[in-house]
């Protein structure tokens, strides 16, 4: 839905559920002093830290290494079994956006550029967090939100030993999808303006067998325009392919990216429309349909695409890449009128966040808007996020970190990407160490405090 305040009571009572029963983010929600626990409640294991960071992605990581620098008792926890989100466990990559970051800069820097390495880049994310003192549980899925009146008090962990109680003072929510800030009854929006479709999900994956120099190779829909072969450009040869049912008709772009290993290419190209990534059986179809469709693309690029007759799948995902779900509404919202116009804020906490505004069509193939036949992504100008955009409108003890801040779909579009959801987590961990050592909420912070911190 978009463009709605949706808080957990109206989710749920909308849902058909009951307050009792499972919320909106597949989470519930507990008081903190919670009366007629069982007996199980009572004897979990309960563990306490400072700040608890949920999700190990790019955001989780930024998030639980700049607090843990400020001294903070930090807990950085992941439900699977390896850090770096949606660049390991759904092979998407390069790493885009650009911000204006020394920590972003540094992490850059340390894992070999953006053109990283996915079958290392959790070990290099962990040495990292581990090197500035922070605490990581893997395999650590946050199954329910502690409140403690209108703030969040902690999570609840499903683990292999049970469910584990994490105290903390600050929590920050680095799911990607909001799913604490939902649980605990956080405001919020999902999809585009009318008809609240997101964006499609993708399988990303690897090819060997690709032969030499003469490969082709192609990044973007603007690309496929300029590539010229004897049957055509690399767009017109993917729209009649499409056409022809050699391709889905959601696939209008072939993508190839050079990939770190030579015979090798890094394919973008699956696309399953009208998905919900906070739906299970939403998530269960992109899953089939994204895998079904990476066999169709590789037979059609040994076909049409010089260098790929011999070519096979090397390596597919762990999961689908998910590129849009919930935007927790915060204290301040970005627009996509301040992406393009490069908004500078007083208060801003990310600066000179740049990417396009790359909507992938929820509705057809290519891109949502723009000239050509697949589209093309607006441009924007240098811009910088609001510290309240990671500041819940209406829940206190909780601070949002990467895509799932407050702003607009066609902002998100922009904010989306890894390195700028870095940047905004390595805020949040500034902010919530700051909220720490004030004693004071997550709204309430010194924002010139944690700008000082994140320009040193």
């Amino acid at each position: 839905m978009s463009h709605t305040d949706i808080s957990r009571r109206r989710f749920l009572s909308t849902a058909g559920w009951s307050a009792a029963g499972l919320g909106a983010s597949g989470l519930i929600a507990a008081s903190a002093a919670e009366s007629g626990e069982d007996d199980s409640r009572r004897s979990e294991a309960v563990h306490k830290t400072e700040v608890l960071v949920c999700g190990g992605g790019p955001a989780g990581m930024a998030a639980a290494t700049v607090a843990a620098r400020q001294g903070r008792k930090v807990l950085l926890v992941e439900r699977y079994g390896r850090l770096g989100g949606m660049a390991v466990q759904a092979m998407v990559g390069p790493l885009m956006g650009s911000v204006t970051s020394p920590f972003v800069d540094e992490v850059l820097h340390r894992i070999g550029g953006r053109r990283f390495d996915n079958e290392r880049l959790d070990l290099q994310y962990a040495s990292i967090v581990d090197e500035a003192g922070a605490s990581l549980w893997l395999h650590s899925w946050a199954a329910q939100v502690m409140m403690d009146g209108g703030a969040v008090a902690g999570a609840r962990l499903l683990t292999k030993q049970g469910m584990i109680q994490v105290d903390a003072q600050v929590v920050v929510d680095a799911t990607g999808d909001g799913d604490l800030a939902c649980a605990a009854g956080a405001a919020f929006e999902q999809g585009r303006p009318g008809d609240g479709l997101m964006q499609p999900m993708s399988i990303m994956y690897r090819l060997a067998g690709v032969a030499g120099e003469g490969a082709l190779y192609c990044g973007s829909e603007q690309e496929a325009r300029k590539i010229k072969l004897p049957a055509g450009t690399w767009e017109q040869i993917v729209e009649r392919g499409m056409e022809a049912g050699e391709l889905a008709p959601t696939i209008g772009v072939v993508r190839l990216y050079r990939a770190n290993r030579p015979g090798e290419s890094v394919v973008n190209a699956t696309q399953i429309n009208q998905v919900d990534g906070t739906n299970v059986q939403d998530l269960t179809r992109a899953e089939m349909e994204g895998r079904r469709q990476a066999y169709q693309v590789l037979e059609f690029v040994r076909r049409h695409a010089p260098g790929y007759e011999k070519a096979y799948i090397a390596a597919m995902p762990a999961v689908v890449g998910v590129r849009e779900t919930r935007r927790i509404l915060g204290t301040a919202y970005l627009t996509r009128d301040d992406c393009i116009s490069g908004r500078k804020w007083p208060d801003a906490v990310v600066r000179d966040a740049r990417f396009p505004i790359d909507i992938h069509n929820p509705a057809g193939s290519g891109q949502a808007e723009g000239d050509g036949t697949q589209g093309t992504a607006a441009a924007v100008k240098p811009y910088d996020i609001p510290y309240g955009c990671l500041v819940p409108r209406n829940i206190d003890g909780l601070l949002i970190a990467g895509r799932c801040i407050s702003g607009s779909h066609d902002a998100h579009a922009s904010y989306r990407v890894q390195c700028i959801a870095m940047a905004i987590g390595a805020a949040a961990g500034a902010a919530a160490a700051t909220a720490v050592e004030q004693g004071v909420p997550p709204r309430a912070v010194n924002v010139a405090r944690v700008q000082r911190l994140l320009a040193s």
